[in-house]
């Protein structure tokens, strides 16, 4: 899992490569759920890269990207937006992986 260092750092993530971004922060109880599961899913696809994004440290990003809600999956691939996955209910690993199969 990439952690970025920077605004900078995250922007050029984003913008090169294809990536699952994952909208999280400590203190979202489903986001601590789905955290010890993101090991198996990232095995899953080996050839993605998976950014955790600390909401609390982005807000800005999230506003631009309108990200209201966390935990949030967005795919993105050289800045351009495949898919999004952002629900009210709890995600379960099963469900992040059907999200990201299409796209993989």
């Amino acid at each position: 899992m990439i952690k970025p260092t920077s605004l900078e750092h995250l922007a050029e993530l984003i913008n090169t490569g294809k990536h699952v971004l994952f909208f999280t922060a400590n203190w979202c109880g489903d986001c601590v759920f789905i955290k010890p599961y993101l090991p198996e899913i990232m095995a899953t696809f080996p050839e993605l890269s998976f950014v955790e994004i600390d909401r609390d440290e982005y807000l800005d990003v999230c506003i631009e990207m309108g990200v209201m809600g966390i935990p949030s999956f967005i795919i993105v691939d050289k800045g351009q937006e495949l898919g999004r996955f952002v629900s009210k209910e709890r995600k379960t690993k099963e469900q992040v992986i059907e999200f990201i199969t299409p796209f993989y």
